[in-house]
């Protein structure tokens, strides 16, 4: 998954934008924004145990 963080000229209110691959979601300030990413990639690279089916 390509992670960007960017900013952006809008007249929503919300200057700051992160991309995840095709998908975009707006931020109000860069911390904002950041703070996003860095819970999002602790959330992929934290163990996801498989259960057994059977």
């Amino acid at each position: 998954m390509n992670i960007v963080v960017k900013a952006v000229a809008t007249k929503s209110g919300s200057p700051w934008q992160v991309q995840l691959d095709q998908h975009v979601v707006s931020f109000r300030s860069e911390a904002e924004a950041r703070a996003f990413v860095t819970t999002l990639q602790a959330r992929l690279q934290a163990p996801h145990p498989l259960k057994r089916v059977g």
